[in-house]
């Protein structure tokens, strides 16, 4: 769906705008990961009140951190917007609806800061009732989200703070159900999901904007390293993520099925991640980049089929 067809002032395509800034259909794949979290460390559900609070707080937190993006980048986008268009936008998963409304001018900068601020506040209500530090958590994260933002033109060692933010949701979550969880289970998760970040979302994105960002004199991966570079540590960075999957049987309180866990998050990592990486290394296509990007976003889910059956199993 292109951006004119949700410009009109009907309240579905008034939404699906607002939609568009928090990349919902991308940020109900990472509702996954914080349940991921919670399953990792308990090895089966929580109670259902906890089940709701948590539902509520991950989709507005993950509303908010999203749209804060496009607030925060809102005149490096427009301009990026003026200079070379919205490439990658036919196939990417965050362009489902329309790709940086803001920049397009289908929202004001006004309405996107009251949405962000009211979903901000519903997540930080939520995350307080869970868990106090899951409160803190979440405005750490919203606030690396948003110096990550502010190096656009600094260093490419803001991939760094995006492996960081996408921690956020899964590493709360284990406070949600754990007053003093394991150090060392966190810690591993927290290596998990950075390294999946950066290679299966932020590299291949910042590569499907490369010619743009090097337009704008902008601080990425694939800038500084080029396309050779920038895949080497895709590769590199999924190769960890599948290891540490595998890793995490051994420091998970969960009692996990070890056959049904191993197969299962071997074979998520290969098709999910390393095969679309590898093609991306050995073709340097940038529409393969969308790809990858495309199928990395589907990991969390399928991990946490996978961990809720092999808890039952």
């Amino acid at each position: 769906m292109n951006s004119t067809s949700v410009a009109d002032g009907s309240f579905i395509s008034r939404l699906k705008l607002f939609m568009a800034l928090s990349r919902t259909p991308h940020g109900l794949l990472d509702m996954a990961t914080p349940a991921l979290g919670a399953l990792l460390y308990l090895g089966g559900m929580p109670s259902g009140q906890i089940i709701a609070l948590g539902l509520l707080t991950a989709f507005a937190g993950y509303t908010a951190v999203y749209a804060l993006n496009d607030v925060v980048d809102y005149r490096s986008d427009m301009e990026k917007f003026r200079e070379c268009g919205l490439p990658c936008s036919n196939t990417d998963l965050d362009a489902v609806y329309a790709r940086h409304p803001l920049a397009q001018g289908l929202l004001s900068l006004r309405e996107g800061i009251l949405w962000t601020v009211a979903w901000a506040a519903v997540a930080l209500i939520g995350a307080y009732a869970l868990n106090p530090v899951c409160a803190l958590i979440f405005f750490l994260g919203c606030l690396a989200e948003a110096v990550y933002c502010l190096m656009l033109r600094v260093s490419y060692l803001r991939t760094l703070v995006s492996g960081c933010v996408k921690t956020v949701g899964g590493v709360a979550a284990v406070f949600a159900v754990a007053s003093h969880p394991s150090f060392t289970f966190v810690f591993f998760l927290f290596l998990w999901l950075f390294f999946w970040e950066i290679g299966g979302q932020n590299v291949p994105n910042d590569w499907c904007d490369a010619d743009e960002d090097r337009a704008l004199q902008a601080e990425t991966i694939p800038v500084r390293f080029g396309t050779r570079g920038a895949a080497i540590i895709i590769l590199v960075s999924l190769v960890l993520a599948v290891l540490l999957s595998l890793v995490l049987f051994f420091v998970t309180p969960a009692r996990l099925n070890p056959a049904f866990y191993f197969s299962g998050s071997l074979l998520a990592g290969i098709f999910l991640l390393l095969v679309p990486a590898y093609r991306l290394y050995a073709s340097k296509d940038p529409a393969l980049a969308s790809t990858l990007f495309n199928r990395a976003s589907t990991y969390p889910p399928v991990m946490l089929f996978i961990v809720l059956l092999g808890s039952y199993l």
